[in-house]
């Protein structure tokens, strides 16, 4: 019965590792397009600058603030995400460290081994051949 809940422990283990990946990889997901429109925003941003700046005027204060606010939200939206993304990171590594700590304790229980077959004893000695 002990194989089968440990079988069960590391099934659970593993599923749990497989969730955290693919909860990571969301964020990532998400953070990488959010990253992708606040760097459309701030193209569109330069662009609109240029542009002004090329006719030899600025830029109007409404459009300025259109497409500076939308960077801002996008960057702030970005920055959100790769902060979930840390934390999920440092929750993964702490979680890894604690398995590492109880799968180490739990090797270093002593075994029930037979003292002749201990590392140590000396292999049995063959009979002499008869030549």
């Amino acid at each position: 019965m002990a194989l089968f809940d440990k079988l069960k422990e590391e099934l659970d283990r593993a599923g749990k590792a497989a969730q955290g990946a693919f909860d990571e990889g969301k964020i990532r997901l998400e953070a990488f397009r959010t990253r992708q429109l606040a760097d459309k925003a701030a193209q569109a941003l330069g662009y609109a600058v240029f542009r002004a700046k090329q006719s030899g005027s600025e830029v109007d204060a409404d459009t300025y603030a259109r497409l500076s606010a939308t960077l801002a939200t996008h960057d702030a939206e970005a920055s959100r995400y790769e902060t979930e993304l840390d934390r999920k990171r440092q929750e993964a590594a702490a979680s890894r460290a604690d398995s590492a700590a109880a799968s180490a304790s739990a090797t270093a229980s002593p075994s029930s081994a037979d003292s002749s077959t201990a590392a140590g004893a000396p292999p049995p000695e063959a009979p002499p051949s008869a030549s």
